[in-house]
C-alpha cells in the first residue's frame, strides 16, 4: 500500500485522563517496527474493560492512551521479519498474545503467553519499549496491546489472528472479548458435562456466552442469575431457563441456589467481577464436586474470601482469561464455527454506531439495554 513505511494521520478515540469524555484527536501512527503489525480497524467493539481503566480503577491504567480491545480489520503493512500476515490480510486483534514459543506456551497447560505482557502492561511496543502512537509529537500509551479506538493500530504480530476474508468484521469482531471469554470459561476452563447444572451470575455480554456454551456442551438447568429481572427474556434466547433476581430473596443468594438445586450447581460463572458475588457463586456449588469459575475481573485490590472449609469438602474455584482459548490458533476457528452457524455473534449486537459517537456509545453500555455495541470507524 502506498502508506507503507510512513507516518499514518488518522482518527482515534483519546482518552486523556479517567472518567473524562473521550476525545476525537488526529492521531499519528507510526510504521510497524521488527515483529509488528500495523492494521485498519474497520470495525471495533465496547466492552466494559475499556470502561473499567478509563475509570482509573486498573492499576495498569495510563494516560494518555488509546483504549479498546475488541475489533477486526485488514492488515496494511507489517514490519521486518513478520511472516504469518501480510497486507490486506483480514485479522481479529488478539489481547492475550500467542507466541508458541515461551514457558506458558509450550507448556500445554494454558493460554496465557509470556513474551509481550511486560510491554503491553506499561502501555508500550517490545521492540524499543515506546509507544507508535502520538499527538504533535507527544507519546499516546497503547492499551491491552491493541488499541483499537483508532482507524489504524500497530500490534506485535504474536497478537494478530487471520481469519476467513470472507466473515463479516462488522459481527466477527466480537470474537476478540467477550463471546470466547463466556464459550471458553465452559469449553475449556470448566469443561461443563452433558446433563449439568449450570448457575452463571450476571447476564450481560460474558454470561450470554456462558449460557451457550453451558447448552451446546448439554447443560440441564442453566440458571441466570442478575439484579435486572427484564434481561431474563433476552437471556432466554441463549439456553437461560431458570431466573433467580436476588432482590426477589431474604436469604443469601447462594442459599436459594442450594435450596433449588438438591444441595448446589455442578459449575458456577461468576461474570461480574464483585468478589462477594464470587463467593456466593462458590458456595453455591455443589459439596464434593461442584466448580466455580471466575470471569469477571474486580477492582484494583479486591480480594477474594470464604471459609476454607469450602474447598476441603470438594469445591474448586478457579479463574479464566479469554476463556482458556488459544488466540491466534483459535480465533480463526471460532470464526469458522460463526461461518458455520454453530455460534451466535449476531445476537450479541444491540447498537451500531461510529467511532465520533463513542462517548455516547459508552453510555449505553452501562445501561441495561445494552449488549455489544460495534463502532465503524470509517469517516
Amino acid at each position: 500500500m502506498a502508506t507503507q513505511g510512513q507516518v499514518i494521520t488518522c482518527k482515534a478515540a483519546v482518552a486523556y485522563e479517567p472518567n473524562k469524555p473521550l476525545v476525537i484527536e488526529d492521531v499519528q501512527v507510526a510504521p510497524p517496527q521488527a515483529g509488528e503489525v500495523r492494521i485498519k480497524i474497520l470495525f471495533t467493539a465496547l466492552c466494559h474493560t475499556d470502561a473499567y481503566t478509563w475509570s482509573g480503577k486498573d492499576p495498569e491504567g495510563l494516560f494518555p492512551c488509546i483504549l479498546g480491545h475488541e475489533a477486526a480489520g485488514i492488515v496494511e503493512s507489517v514490519g521486518e521479519g513478520v511472516t504469518e500476515v501480510q497486507p490486506g490480510d483480514h485479522v481479529i486483534p488478539c489481547y492475550q498474545a500467542e507466541c508458541r514459543e515461551c514457558k506458558f506456551c509450550k507448556s500445554g497447560k494454558t493460554n496465557l503467553c509470556g513474551k509481550v505482557r511486560s510491554a503491553t502492561g506499561v502501555g508500550v511496543m517490545m521492540n524499543d519499549r515506546k509507544s507508535r502512537f502520538s499527538v504533535d509529537g507527544k507519546p499516546i500509551y497503547h492499551f491491552m496491546g491493541t488499541s483499537t479506538f483508532s482507524q489504524y493500530t500497530v500490534v506485535h504480530d504474536v497478537s494478530v489472528a487471520k481469519i476467513d476474508p470472507k466473515a463479516p468484521l462488522e459481527k466477527v469482531c466480537l470474537l476478540g472479548c467477550g463471546v470466547p471469554t463466556g464459550l471458553g470459561a465452559v469449553w475449556n476452563t470448566a469443561k461443563v458435562e452433558p446433563g449439568s447444572n449450570v448457575a452463571i451470575f450476571g447476564l450481560g455480554t460474558v454470561g450470554l456466552a456462558v449460557a451457550e456454551g453451558a447448552k451446546t456442551a448439554g447443560a440441564t438447568r442453566i440458571i441466570g442469575i442478575d439484579i435486572d429481572s427484564k434481561k431474563y427474556e433476552t437471556a432466554k434466547k441463549f439456553g437461560v431457563n431458570e431466573f433467580v433476581n436476588p432482590k426477589d430473596h431474604q436469604k443469601p443468594i447462594q442459599e436459594v441456589i442450594v435450596d433449588l438445586t438438591d444441595g448446589g450447581v455442578d459449575y458456577s460463572f461468576e461474570c461480574i467481577g464483585n468478589v462477594s458475588v464470587m463467593r456466593a457463586a462458590l458456595e453455591c456449588c455443589h459439596k464434593g464436586w461442584g466448580t466455580s469459575v471466575i470471569v469477571g475481573v474486580a477492582a484494583s485490590g479486591q480480594e477474594i474470601s470464604t471459609r476454607p472449609f469450602q474447598l476441603v469438602t470438594g469445591r474448586v474455584w478457579k479463574g479464566t482469561a479469554f476463556g482458556g482459548f488459544k488466540s491466534r490458533t483459535q480465533v480463526p476457528w471460532l470464526v469458522e464455527k460463526y461461518m458455520n452457524k454453530e455460534i451466535k455473534v449476531d445476537e450479541y449486537i444491540t447498537h451500531s454506531m461510529t467511532l465520533g459517537e463513542i462517548n455516547k456509545a459508552f453510555d449505553l453500555l452501562h445501561d441495561g439495554t445494552c449488549l455489544r455495541c460495534v463502532l465503524s470507524t470509517s469517516d
